[in-house]
């Protein structure tokens, strides 16, 4: 995919973000999401957080008190989350749409991962689907499987010395024992996440399944 393409995925998933939290009911704002230890509202506000400068970042670190960066992310997301109502999340989501900005330090790779894993972490909790698109969703598993920098996520572990083979798009990657499945369902358990580990086949299946 060319960038301009991944920018236009990128606005397209995230009114599609905004039109799933519309029909949200009250309740299921404070439900947990697959992201462990998030709410849904907490994940929610972390989208609302795809455009920030340097000096937001910095500003960011001011607040740092140890604990690796994912306490620091996670908490910056629960003050923003507890900030705003829920109209409000949908909104800036909605209106920063088709923002062509992403974080410093960041791709516009990583902004499509965390829509598109994030959106799942919302939808699914709920017993929602919502759809990847499969081109998308392998750029972004390339990308986590690949990227040095910022560090890749600790869950890539899980798939080390497997090939993985989608079966709903042209891609593979890795050697030794297959994991076979839809694209959603691979970038899903790359981001360590074991909600379409049902969807996946294969001698890898059970590596991956007994892998913390």
């Amino acid at each position: 995919m060319t960038e301009d393409e991944i920018w236009q995925v990128i606005h397209a998933r995230r009114l599609g973000v905004a039109a799933l939290l519309d029909d949200l009911a009250p309740g299921e704002w404070a439900r947990p999401s697959l992201c462990a230890s998030w709410t849904v509202r907490d994940v929610a506000a972390h989208l609302t957080m795809q455009q920030m400068t340097l000096r937001d970042e910095l500003a960011l670190l001011l607040r740092w008190r140890g604990g690796g960066m994912d306490r620091l992310t996670a908490g910056a997301a629960r003050r923003r989350a507890a900030a705003r109502e829920p109209a409000e999340l949908t909104a800036e989501i909605r209106e920063t749409a088709a923002a062509r900005r992403h974080n410093a330090g960041v791709t516009c790779l990583e902004t499509l991962a965390d829509l598109l894993i994030h959106e799942q972490d919302i939808a699914l909790a709920l017993g929602r689907r919502r759809d990847m698109p499969p081109p998308a969703a392998a750029e972004v598993a390339t990308r986590l499987l690949t990227m040095r920098f910022p560090p890749p996520l600790p869950s890539v572990r899980r798939v080390a010395g497997l090939r993985l083979v989608a079966t709903d798009v042209a891609w593979t990657h890795g050697d030794g024992p297959s994991l076979e499945g839809p694209i959603a369902a691979l970038l899903l358990t790359i981001a360590g996440r074991t909600a379409g580990q049902s969807e996946l086949s294969g001698p890898g299946l059970s590596q991956v399944s007994t892998r913390p």
